[in-house]
């Protein structure tokens, strides 16, 4: 396959991925499914769900495919500064107040992992592939819960939303072309990118995602967080 053809396959993968944002809030914006339902169970249960594929993308594919470009001590510079570096993004957000904090921080996820994905791709690294299934794995839960988050706040109509949702897609399909034309030769700080999104990522999830996931005495939200994962070990396991 020559590079045009791997470009090509690369903002196409991109895209799909990322289509999984507006999807996501279509979900959410189905109106005939019960509101007290969709507001406990089932919404806590798509978080969890989102979590479990983070988790996934940690552990199957950011780390293991981070620590083989760098030494261990870039590595966990890179990984803490991931971490720290969401935190500042999340205090800043708090500070505010603002109705964006699902919105942020999916992009701040999605952007740098569609990096890695096009680097990857054009370097013919198999687990792109288990990239790609993961990014559109945890964009459409995350695009739900933007959209329900934002939508709660009362400020903005719902076709706008979904005008942003849709335009957000072209961030997956940019960072890919970024990735793939500037970063594939540079392992570095390839490497350098997936553990400081993993570091960052993991940040989230138990800052914002596992503290959303909880309902009392409830068991689908957990079963949920298992799902996700399980989806991510199956695309480790027989790709």
């Amino acid at each position: 396959m020559g590079i045009s053809d791997t470009l090509v396959l690369s903002l196409l993968y991109a895209t799909l991925a990322g289509a999984a944002i507006p999807l996501g809030a279509f979900i959410a914006n189905i109106e005939n499914l019960r509101p007290n339902w969709l507001q406990r169970e089932f919404r806590h249960s798509v978080i969890a769900f989102g979590g479990g594929v983070l988790v996934s993308a940690i552990s199957f594919v950011l780390v293991p495919e981070g620590v083989k470009e760098v030494s261990a001590g870039w590595a966990i510079f890179a990984f803490l500064l991931g971490g720290l570096c969401f935190y500042i993004v999340d205090r800043i957000i708090e500070q505010h107040q603002g109705p964006y904090s699902q919105l942020i921080a999916m992009l701040t996820d999605f952007i740098p992992e569609a990096l890695a994905m096009g680097a990857m791709l054009a370097t013919g690294n198999n687990a792109s592939i288990l990239l790609v299934l993961l990014i559109a794995s945890q964009n459409l839960p995350e695009g739900f819960n933007a959209y329900r988050e934002i939508m709660d706040s009362g400020h903005h109509k719902s076709r706008t939303v979904m005008i942003w949702f849709c335009l957000m897609v072209l961030f997956g399909p940019l960072a890919a072309y970024v990735g793939g034309e500037y970063l594939s030769d540079k392992t570095f700080a390839l490497g350098g990118i997936m553990l400081f999104s993993a570091g960052g990522i993991l940040y989230l999830v138990f800052q914002d995602i596992a503290p959303q996931a909880y309902l009392k005495k409830r068991w689908l939200p957990p079963l949920g967080a298992v799902l996700g994962y399980s989806l991510g070990l199956m695309g480790h396991l027989f790709l």
